[in-house]
């Protein structure tokens, strides 16, 4: 992350607050946006006057990793007293909001208890768990995540079918033109938005491009640390929905916001260095390595148990159900964009893995550390994976969980990923989601009005 747009640890042993303070001032701040990602991976925090900043301890109910999409509580066994959690601002991520209308600046917090260990359901506190483990081996994750989007046409009315929205030149796009440049053009007010807000940001974008969907489009990220690209991940769904709204549209990273239309994802490359740079997936001689096929490995045999990570709501299954654009599977190949993980075409130095399974809804947080838990286990394990598939996977045999409520108690009884993520997160997790899902269930749809209300 560029230096001139955060806040780094290189002033010696003045105060915390100082340099906060000094960081603020310099740039006429007037509030500061503390904020920490939910289950959801939306932000939920205080804004507090840049005078202030810095100068008491913040607090914030630990209920927040508690709450569901849409905005109820659960019971969290671990917290009955509901308790407060101790906020301390992570001052490598302090940049300007550069759409706000008086000057403003965003801060992530790391959330603490009273004892000052880590609130283990934090999905930040989750991600570092999980590269503490692979730090213990002298491992090094290295992601770059690729995320997918639609931009709509402004509604307020939940029941009418989402819609493109009009571009520059007055036109709807409903034909799908993936890599048109021309399409792009039409939206261009838009992604030069996005792509200043980034800047300002220090959010590090590589590539756009237009996806298959109607104004339907793809980011991708610069590879580097896992939990400063989670970061990324999660300020630039806010810069794109401030973007979307500032040229009168909408933006979603729901999974399959149109029912005819492919859905959005969240692909992941990831690969593993040593702490002398070199890529532990290859040897030498420049082959694949036996920790290479061990994390292919341990993605297809552990992914299963945290299907309910990539794949958190309702919705997300809608998207497996489009078998010419999403993977039904875990089988992989080198260059096959069919299959579910893909490994690139590559030098040996950049030899990766390509996971394809996750939408664009997941918690980037939560996605990344459980990407790498399922590779490190196949790592640590030896594991080996399948023969590489030749050939389109779309037509092979469906492997992943067809519901969301086969994925809750997935995970749930999954001792791999409660040693890996956490006893205490995969507990609140999985209750979380069990009661999104009840939520659900007691909503009548259109189809059953339409369809079966009097034809029973």
């Amino acid at each position: 992350m560029r230096a001139e747009h955060t806040l780094r640890h290189d002033r010696g042993n003045v105060k915390k607050e100082e340099v906060f303070q000094h960081w603020l001032q310099e740039r006429d701040i007037e509030d500061v946006e503390a904020f920490v990602p939910d289950m959801a991976g939306t932000a939920r925090g205080k804004v507090v006057p840049a005078d202030n900043f810095g100068s008491s301890q913040m607090k914030m109910p630990e209920a927040v990793f508690s709450q569901t999409i849409s905005g109820g509580y659960i019971k969290d066994e671990n917290n009955v007293e509901d308790r407060d959690m101790w906020l301390v601002p992570d001052p490598t991520t302090l940049r300007p909001v550069p759409w706000a209308t008086d000057p403003c600046a965003s801060v992530f917090v790391d959330c603490y208890l009273r004892d000052g260990s880590p609130v283990a359901q934090s999905p930040r506190t989750v991600l570092r768990n999980v590269l503490a483990k692979f730090e213990a081996r002298g491992w090094i994750p290295v992601v770059a995540p690729e995320v997918e989007f639609y931009l709509l046409k402004p509604q307020s009315d939940p029941h009418a079918e989402s819609e493109p929205p009009q571009g520059r030149l007055g036109r709807t796009e409903t034909a799908r033109q993936p890599y048109s440049i021309d399409t792009m053009n039409d939206f261009d007010p838009f992604i030069v938005d996005v792509y200043d807000y980034c800047e300002v940001q220090g959010v590090r974008i590589e590539t756009l491009s237009q996806e298959m969907g109607p104004a339907q489009f793809e980011i991708n990220f610069m590879h580097g640390n896992a939990l400063e690209l989670a970061d990324q991940v999660f300020l630039f769904k806010r810069t794109v929905r401030e973007a979307a709204i500032k040229h009168e549209m909408h933006a979603t990273f729901l999974a399959k916001p149109m029912a005819n239309e492919a859905g959005s994802s969240l692909h992941i490359h990831q690969s593993v260095i040593d702490k002398s740079g070199s890529n532990v997936f290859s040897t030498a001689d420049g082959k694949a390595s036996d920790l290479f096929y061990g994390y292919l490995g341990g993605l297809q045999r552990y992914m299963p148990e945290a299907m309910l990570v990539f794949a958190p709501y309702v919705n997300s299954y809608r998207r497996f159900m489009n078998p010419d654009a999403s993977p039904v599977n875990l089988a992989w190949a080198i260059d096959n964009r069919t299959v579910g993980l893909r490994v690139p075409d590559s030098p040996a130095a950049a030899r990766r893995v390509e996971n394809r399974i996750a939408g664009s809804d997941v918690n980037p947080y939560l996605v990344i550390a459980a990407s790498l838990a399922c590779g490190y286990l196949g790592m640590v394990e030896g594991l080996k994976p399948d023969d590489p598939l030749e050939g389109s996977a779309y037509s092979g045999q469906f492997g992943l969980h067809r519901h969301i409520c086969s994925a809750i108690d997935a995970i749930r009884e999954s001792d791999a990923m409660r040693s890996m993520l956490g006893d205490e997160f995969v507990t609140l997790y999985a209750a979380l989601k069990d009661h999104e899902y009840s939520e659900f269930q007691e909503i009548i749809t259109p189809y059953e009005r339409e369809i079966l209300m009097f034809n029973v």
